[in-house]
């Protein structure tokens, strides 16, 4: 007969997602997962197999999250407003009381190897080309532009994001909307 769970698995995902938020994909072991979530290594491995698992399941629930801020950006009719808002309502996102977290997927990408899981690296190419599709949408609505301007402005805002999100982690609140106003100027 199967054991009933003793735990909610929203709420366990929630606590793993902030931990791998904090330390990174790497850095964060299963024994730390244990911990963290409340359930034992068996829970672990008999509700989402590994810590890779885990760590999807983790992104899932980030994207929902995050889906707070891109469902404005993708209902917005403001072309480069749109997405300059977006930065914006970025850094509140990220924000946890007084500090900025950056963004979980930034994040990882940041610490992971080189020849990482590559199902951990799909999961984090299929939410940054979801955002940079976004921002090509609202490029188009400025003007009658080349595609390919187009695609690599939109590069260069994926870029300039994940710097904001590395640099919310060193800079205070002011200097990180300055580099979003900066970011903004020649567009």
């Amino acid at each position: 007969m199967a054991r009933k769970k003793q735990y909610n698995e929203a709420e366990v995902i929630e606590k793993a997602m902030r931990l791998f938020w904090r330390n990174g994909y790497e850095s964060t072991s299963v024994r730390m997962l244990e911990k963290e979530m409340g359930i034992n290594q068996f829970s672990i491995y008999a509700s989402f197999k590994n810590k890779e698992g885990v760590f999807l399941e983790s992104i899932k629930l980030y994207n929902a999250q995050i889906k707070s801020i891109t469902n404005t950006l993708e209902n917005s009719n403001n072309g480069v407003e749109g997405i300059k808002n977006y930065f914006y309502d970025f850094l509140d996102f990220s924000r946890e009381g007084a500090i900025f977290k950056g963004c979980l997927v930034t994040n990882t990408v940041n610490e992971i190897k080189e020849n990482s899981n590559p199902i951990i690296m799909a999961a984090l190419k299929r939410f940054s080309l979801s955002i940079r599709e976004l921002f090509v949408r609202n490029l188009k609505q400025d003007d009658e532009r080349d595609v390919k301007e187009i695609e690599a402005q939109a590069d260069y805002l994926m870029n300039a994001l994940l710097g904001l999100s590395i640099s919310s982690k060193v800079f205070n609140e002011a200097k990180l909307k300055d580099i979003i106003r900066m970011t903004f100027l020649p567009l």
